[in-house]
């Protein structure tokens, strides 16, 4: 097989314009669904916007009139408790389409649900997270994807993974915040690309600089089509934070492309790690690496070069509240660093991943040439995260399923010993 094996990872390592419905319409009789589906909602994937453990939500993009007399009809699988939720929608920017979201809440914990888009779509399906982390949560990232065949390739060896959900760190389509057809493009492979049998697989993102007409120090409006489909996680700033019942912390971050790294934004880092302090794992995503493979970056002075801002307001915090791990993209390569403490190799310091070659490739420096990495390779590649009691795993695969490097560290006191 051309994927690594789950197994063996596993073991080892109207159209409610307004503001919709606050809580679903349950049926007095289940619907009469078409026998053969006859429409094909377009672009349609699955996020978040609060707690995974018992929400989700449905975004699909399509005209006006589709969406007419289309909820979202939604049940358990194997029960017969249909339920009815109306959505929102909005304008799918530069275009005559629009999105349409429906945030489904109260779902029940661990819980596949099957749903359908209207009654004349096709039966899709989901599943919510665990309340607890009992079982072991697994999940895909990576960044710097795009719409080539690298990317298919890649969207393919992700969902033979069967993860929970997918991360990626910015530079999600490189439509640069100009056009609309490429963004939907993206969507569209990553709709039909990660999806297990009828199973659809949400995603989760932070901003990048190809998501912003301008790249860097531009406003919200600058990236209208992130924010079409994200900004129900990231509606007033352009990082954020999502909670995993009490077991997971997926903090967002922006690298200066809607907001600066310094001041306000890592105010609120500082207080969403110290208000986290007792969560048992905490992620951190970002786009612009604090610790390049690629990219320069001055061995003399860390406060110059690629992600200097990075490592002056930033990286004091992830050391302090110790957080498990920092992923990062950008380059286009594969690294791993050496746990790293206030710029130097420690033990005790904090692991950073990345560089970002879902769909993107450059060839990184080698662990000779910038000591601070572990690891460097160049090829497309995704990492397989896999949290289990004390035992955190990393595994990075190429886009042939060639693993190229496995990690596997503890459990961290979310505060340091002084």
């Amino acid at each position: 097989m051309h994927f690594i094996d789950r197994r063996r990872f596993l073991q080892s390592s109207s159209l409610a314009l307004a503001a919709g419905y606050s809580r679903a319409l349950f049926a007095a009789e289940s619907p009469k669904f078409a026998e053969q589906p006859s429409f094909d909602p377009q672009a349609l994937f699955l996020t978040w916007q609060r707690d995974p453990t018992t929400t989700m939500t449905i975004q699909w993009i399509g005209r006006e009139e589709e969406g007419a007399g289309r909820p979202i009809w939604f049940a358990r699988t194997g029960a017969d408790d249909w339920a009815q939720q109306a959505g929102s929608v909005h304008d799918f920017p530069m275009t005559n389409k629009k999105v349409f979201r429906t945030e489904l809440t109260g779902l029940a914990p661990d819980t596949e649900y099957r749903f359908r888009v209207g009654t004349d779509s096709a039966e899709q399906r989901f599943r919510t997270m665990p309340a607890k982390a009992t079982n072991p949560i697994h999940f895909v990232s990576g960044g710097d994807a795009g719409v080539n065949v690298h990317t298919e390739a890649t969207n393919r060896l992700a969902a033979a993974q069967e993860p929970q959900f997918v991360v990626l760190g910015g530079d999600l389509a490189y439509e640069n915040g100009r056009s609309p057809g490429t963004f939907y493009q993206f969507l569209s492979l990553y709709s039909r690309g990660l999806r297990h049998e009828k199973r659809l697989i949400p995603l989760l993102a932070c901003i990048g600089n190809h998501e912003v007409n301008g790249s860097y120090e531009q406003g919200r409006d600058a990236a209208p089509f992130f924010y079409s489909v994200f900004d129900g996680l990231f509606t007033d700033t352009s990082y954020g934070c999502l909670d995993f019942g009490d077991y997971l912390s997926l903090v967002f971050l922006d690298t200066n492309h809607n907001a600066p790294v310094a001041g306000a934004q890592t105010d609120w880092l500082s207080q969403t790690l110290k208000q986290r302090e007792h969560m048992p794992t905490v992620f951190c995503f970002d786009h612009v690496p604090t610790y390049p493979s690629v990219r320069p970056v001055n061995f003399d002075d860390l406060d110059v070069g690629t992600g200097a801002d990075n490592r002056k307001h930033w990286s004091p915090l992830f050391e302090r509240y110790n957080v498990d791990a920092v992923f990062e993209h950008h380059d286009h390569a594969y690294k791993r660093t050496h746990p790293m403490l206030d710029g130097h190799i420690d033990k005790r310091g904090v692991l950073y991943l990345g560089d970002g070659s879902w769909g993107r490739l450059r060839r990184p420096a080698t662990p000779e040439q910038r000591p601070f990495l572990a690891v460097s390779h160049e090829a497309y590649h995704l990492s397989v995260h896999r949290i289990e009691g004390e035992q955190r795993s990393h595994v990075a695969l190429t886009d042939t399923g060639r693993v190229v490097d496995v990690c596997v560290t503890t459990k961290k006191s979310r505060l340091r010993a002084s």
